[in-house]
């Protein structure tokens, strides 16, 4: 089977065996060492004075600092640093059995070599490597890091997987909604001893609803990145096969995955397109297709870790039985953003653009009235597109020329913005939000 946090802590210490690894000596990780030193008598002495001088010190000088303390000392809490380290890693590698580990300890010293290379402290040309030059050789933990882009757990590899940057901060407003979803997918991954001890069932489904631009993908994504959960994205349609049994079959063998590499957030997209209300398929597919997901959600097979989060902009035609609790536990509408967090969307979106002085994004995100996350990243990019034709024009703009020049020369007003705006309207009429609005509604009394 698949390791847990435990297992993939053993397995990675059998591997680093011998491994020339040089830890983050960070300030409070070698002070939480030191504390768990203090313990031993051997230490006792040196422990104070090495506490006061680490807390005085710069983090680069921490080594230095423990060293003249006493090269001993400094060992142990170097071994401290590395289990440490190792620790983190089991943390963030759900899913890995132990071949995948194994070729994470073996890719993560190759990037340790290759930034010798680089550093041209290799010569290809002699025979032997000296002795020094190997002495350099450390494995750090940003090589483990780099060596976690290039190996994927074996427990999802028959599975669409996206590895999501997508944080919290990326996501302008909605403020609400990021709390209802930390609070159901990150609290009950990261303190499940807290929801054992007061006896609280962490959700199994959540349901994003709302007009087509909000930000659900955008939001299930950042969820996946924060709660450090793997990722499944299943677009709605693509479970649907003409062939009969393949369609459930998918559903299976996602969640089957999913429970591997647990914990594991499943995203289905436009759920609406497998889940519409039973009776209306004259095939019968999707009827069995929401079966087999009732069966999934239902607590007949045990889905610990993992969270199913759907999105739909058409809450009205999914079927009733999926939207009790104890299935999609929780019903989250995504509205329209209102002006403050129209503000907050503009400032995502122009953080890296090189903004003239008279660009004021309290008056653009005032004339955004109906506005989208989406229609909003698209004015801020037209705008960038009609500032960087204008430059062309003009002849700012020349081959060969670094960014940060380009930026220092060329900026984006606030006459682009209203070109912008011209060509990109609103998505979401007053009349679209009250029909999602009436939707909230009937919910709450269907489960009131």
């Amino acid at each position: 089977g698949v390791p847990d946090k435990q297992g993939r802590k053993e397995i990675l210490q059998i591997h680093t065996r011998g491994m020339p690894i040089e830890p983050d000596f960070r300030k409070g990780d070698v002070l939480k060492a030191l504390e768990e030193i203090k313990k031993d008598e051997k230490f006792k002495d040196a422990i104070d004075k090495a506490i006061e001088r680490v807390k005085a010190s710069r983090e680069e000088e921490i080594p230095k600092v423990l060293k003249e303390i006493s090269e001993d000392l400094y060992n142990e809490v170097k071994a401290k640093l590395i289990d440490y380290l190792l620790e983190e890693l089991a943390e963030v590698t759900h899913g890995f059995v132990g071949a995948d580990l194994a070729a994470l300890a073996r890719e993560a010293a190759m990037a340790a070599l290759r930034r010798l290379i680089r550093e041209g402290k290799i010569d290809f040309e002699a025979e032997t490597i000296p002795r020094e030059v190997l002495d350099e050789l450390k494995v750090t933990r940003k090589d483990f890091y780099e060596a976690l882009k290039m190996v994927e757990p074996s427990a999802l590899r028959e599975v669409l997987i996206e590895v999501p940057n997508v944080h919290w901060d990326d996501i302008g407003g909605l403020e609400d909604v990021k709390q209802e979803l930390r609070e159901a997918v990150e609290w009950p991954l990261k303190y499940p001893e807290a929801f054992r001890a007061y006896g609280i069932t962490p959700p199994k489904g959540i349901l994003l609803y709302g007009p087509p631009g909000t930000g659900k993908t955008l939001l299930a994504k950042a969820v996946a990145t924060e709660s450090e959960a793997n990722f499944i994205a299943v677009r709605g349609p693509e479970i649907l096969s003409k062939w009969v049994g393949e369609s459930e079959k998918n559903i299976r063998e996602i969640f089957r995955k999913a429970r591997q590499a647990a914990p594991t957030v499943i995203f289905i997209d436009e759920i609406d397109a497998i889940a519409p209300r039973r009776g209306t398929d004259v095939n019968r597919v999707t009827d069995r297709i929401i079966n087999q997901l009732l069966t999934e959600m239902d607590g007949l097979v045990e889905n610990s870790g993992v969270v199913v989060i759907a999105a739909t902009n058409r809450p009205d035609i999914i079927d009733p039985a999926l939207l009790r609790p104890g299935r999609f536990d929780r019903l989250i509408l995504v509205p329209a953003p209102d002006e403050k967090a129209r503000l907050e969307i503009f400032k995502v979106h122009t953080r890296n653009m090189p903004l003239a002085k008279d660009v004021d994004l309290k008056e653009l995100a005032k004339r955004t009235e109906g506005y989208t996350g989406a229609d909003i990243a698209a004015v801020c990019r037209e705008a960038a597109m009609i500032a960087m034709r204008r430059a062309l024009e003009q002849g700012i703009l020349k081959e060969g020329m670094k960014a940060d020049e380009i930026r220092r020369i060329a900026k984006v007003t606030m006459k682009d913005f209203e070109e912008a705006l011209k060509k990109i309207g609103p998505s979401v009429s007053k009349e679209t939000m009250e029909y999602y609005r009436r939707i909230q509604e009937q919910f709450k009394q269907a489960r009131g």
